[in-house]
């Protein structure tokens, strides 16, 4: 068996100059956001979409599907999502961060990024990672473990750039969620660079929100 996660993936498998792993939301897969890479016009970079462990969801009357974390309810509680489940997918994730680097990939030039479920991993994920990446993109998502934020980011990432977006008529993850997410994330640093947008949609994207992404990819990893 193998120790990384199965991927899809899009682009250079060969002399990529930079790489973006972009993890998808709960009951999704890796091939969710493949569509979307042609319109980033990015030849050189390689797009890794893995495929999230596979385990039953509370929330979800127990069913089995695609997640990084269970969801024990829909109140907005501490003890919502396991710890242990989130930890478990750091790993993963953190094992492809460290696998684009064995492929030729310098940290400085790899954005994680996520949307829903995988945009709260990529938040909890990319702040810890001890090493400084191009950026980490959060999308229609939140903060997981809000109280070890502190003390759990790297000095690494505590300046990495950041975009935060969201819909303002989200009914699964509430914008004021996504906003609070932000906010502490700015608290710990004003100076970094974190663009928060936001778009009139629900628990999606949408083309206006692709043209910003689009505009920050190049700005972070297009030279």
């Amino acid at each position: 068996m193998s120790e990384y996660l199965d991927c899809v993936e899009v682009g250079p498998r060969e002399d990529a100059k930079s790489s973006v792993i972009w993890l998808h939301g709960l009951g999704a897969n890796g091939h969710d956001f493949e569509p979307i890479v042609p319109l980033l016009e990015m030849n050189n970079t390689r797009f890794v979409f893995p495929h999230a462990p596979v385990m039953p969801v509370t929330i979800n009357m127990g069913m089995t599907m695609p997640a990084w974390y269970d969801i024990l309810t829909m109140d907005e509680s501490p003890d919502r999502e396991p710890p242990g489940h989130i930890r478990a997918s750091a790993e993963k994730i953190e094992a492809l961060l460290q696998r684009e680097k064995q492929r030729g990939i310098a940290a400085e030039n790899i954005v994680l990024a996520g949307f829903s479920q995988g945009g709260a991993m990529a938040l909890h994920t990319g702040l810890r990672h001890q090493e400084t990446l191009a950026g980490i993109m959060v999308l229609s998502a939140y903060l997981v473990l809000p109280s070890e934020l502190a003390s759990a980011v790297s000095d690494a990432n505590s300046a990495t750039a950041m975009l935060f977006c969201h819909g303002t008529h989200d009914p699964m993850v509430p914008c004021r969620r996504g906003k609070a997410g932000m906010e502490a994330v700015t608290a710990l640093n004003p100076q970094r660079p974190v663009i928060w947008e936001e778009f009139p949609m629900g628990h999606e994207v949408c083309p206006p929100e692709l043209g910003v992404i689009k505009a920050w990819l190049h700005a972070r990893l297009v030279k």
